[in-house]
């Protein structure tokens, strides 16, 4: 028998709203629309509260088909009404879904792109053109050109953020992407450069063009010497400076490329690798035993 001042057990559907709001908020929204919403009227209410969607967290665990997971980003972007302002795609996305994205949400201040394979030059240069608020951009493991960067400085004034990771392949040196950083992106305070194939040009481009950096992450970058008085001029310009050699454990896809040997010419962590085109290098293997999740047909 309970003992006579035992509490009764806590009905969570009775939390006030902006309670039960504030736990909502923790939730990425593939868990929101796959779960969270369906629990109760009540919880299924505050999910379609357009406040819930300033930021949308679309990341793909792997156990759900793009298409299901383009067509629940769709309506986390219908659901803001316009109020987004940080939104994160990984491991899926199309030109046609960030189209999509930027024609409804124009106030976007923060866009995270991750290992989105389906987001061309034009669809990323599109885009930038819709945000002129953007002051942090993250184009991790995606596969851009040097005009497409030269878009996104031209069209962002704002920007002070940005995150360029690669997974390093054996390929020759190349200044592209330092080039089109250091003369469009002025406003940088922040940038990353995880596995850049830049040499030490590349690197006195963007601290030429960049005055206001405070935050440069150089790790993997080997094909720039940090010796000498370009070393020298980094540690006196940069407030915090990680070097090439520097460890990268905590990075969150450090796993990507924490093994620098190449098995079968396939870089670590990836298949279906193409070596004939360095914007092009590597292709994700499809996912397998879906899990099919079709929306309901009132949301």
């Amino acid at each position: 028998m309970a003992a006579a001042d035992e509490s009764p057990p806590r009905n969570w559907l009775e939390l006030p709203p902006e309670i039960a709001t504030t736990i909502l908020l923790k939730l990425g929204a593939v868990e929101i629309f796959a779960n969270a919403q369906r629990v109760c009227t009540a919880w299924r209410s505050l999910c379609r509260d357009p406040a819930m969607w300033q930021s949308i967290d679309m990341r793909n665990a792997g156990d759900r088909p793009d298409g299901a997971l383009v067509d629940m980003c769709r309506e986390a972007v219908d659901r803001s009404h316009g109020g987004c302002v940080d939104i994160n795609i990984e491991c899926f996305g199309t030109d046609e879904l960030l189209k999509y994205t930027t024609d409804r949400c124009n106030q976007i201040r923060r866009l995270r792109l991750v290992c989105c394979k389906n987001i061309t030059d034009e669809g990323l240069s599109e885009a930038a053109t819709k945000l002129p608020l953007l002051e942090v951009l993250e184009l991790s493991y995606c596969s851009f050109s040097k005009e497409a960067l030269e878009t996104v400085g031209q069209c962002c004034p704002l920007l002070k953020s940005l995150k360029l990771n690669r997974v390093r392949c054996p390929f020759t040196e190349y200044d592209g992407e330092a080039q089109a950083i250091g003369k469009n992106m002025h406003g940088l305070r922040h940038l990353q450069l995880i596995g850049n194939h830049m040499t030490n040009e590349g690197l006195v481009v963007i601290l030429d063009g960049c005055p206001h950096l405070e935050y440069l992450d150089l790790r993997r970058c080997y094909d720039v010497d940090m010796e000498g008085d370009l070393g020298k001029r980094c540690t006196e310009q940069i407030k915090d400076l990680r070097r090439p050699f520097d460890p990268t454990d905590d990075n969150e896809f450090d796993a990507f490329h924490a093994d620098e040997s190449f098995d079968d010419d396939y870089p670590s962590g990836f298949s279906d690798v193409d070596l004939s085109d360095y914007d092009n290098y590597y292709e994700f293997s499809d996912y397998d035993d879906f899990f099919v999740y079709g929306l309901d047909e009132d949301q």
